[in-house]
């Protein structure tokens, strides 16, 4: 997907429109700022707000993606092909997440077990700063425990999970996620689809 493109073709409909890069911001609810990078091809607009995008510039959002015009005879395949490479980028951007997701977890892991080492040489060197060793050590549980909760977030949101009784892939609550006990990055929940409770796995594509 070329992004310069697409941001050449936006600045052009925005400009057939009579509208300035603020006007077309407010029409939409970002800044102007955010209309200068699409514009420029340092990103895209957000999924939200792409249809509300093309309304006002009179395009559909397969000419948006593609970045010009198109004719009937190739807008299907056109369509096929922006929705392939969508489906590429969400792939790519999960993978990354759940990346992310394993770093966060080490680090937050770290920092807890650092500071009950502190917090042990502490009350070694002095019984009196018992208190503070007390308040390291909750201390780092509560980081830990948001390092978790951002964690299980991530896993929620990136990818699906497949049920292991008949292949359905989905995304669970978040609820569902964080009270389902699990083995690594399969979870023990109940499918939407055929209703029993499996060991379900993270999978990233939807099919």
């Amino acid at each position: 997907m070329d992004e310069i493109k697409i941001g050449k073709f936006i600045a052009e409909r925005r400009k057939a429109k009579n509208l300035t890069q603020a006007q077309l911001a407010d029409l939409l609810f970002v800044t102007d700022r955010a209309v200068s990078k699409w514009e420029c091809g340092r990103s895209l607009p957000d999924s939200s707000i792409m249809l509300d995008l093309c309304k006002i510039l009179g395009i559909t959002v397969n000419e948006l993606l593609t970045g010009e015009e198109l004719e009937m005879n190739n807008y299907n395949e056109q369509a096929e092909n922006n929705l392939l490479e969508l489906t590429k980028q969400k792939e790519e951007a999960d993978k990354r997440l759940l990346s992310i997701e394993i770093v966060l977890g080490i680090i937050s892991s770290i920092f807890l077990f650092a500071l009950i080492g502190v917090a042990i040489f502490i009350v070694y060197k002095n019984n009196e700063l018992a208190w503070l060793a007390i308040t390291l050590i909750v201390f780092g549980f509560v980081v830990f425990l948001v390092g978790c909760f951002f964690a299980v977030r991530i896993e929620q949101k990136a990818g699906y999970y497949e049920c292991k009784a008949c292949g359905h892939r989905y995304i669970p609550t978040y609820r569902q996620t964080l009270f389902a006990p699990h083995m690594g990055r399969s979870r023990y929940m109940k499918c939407p689809k055929c209703g029993k409770k499996t060991y379900n796995k993270k999978v990233i594509s939807k099919e």
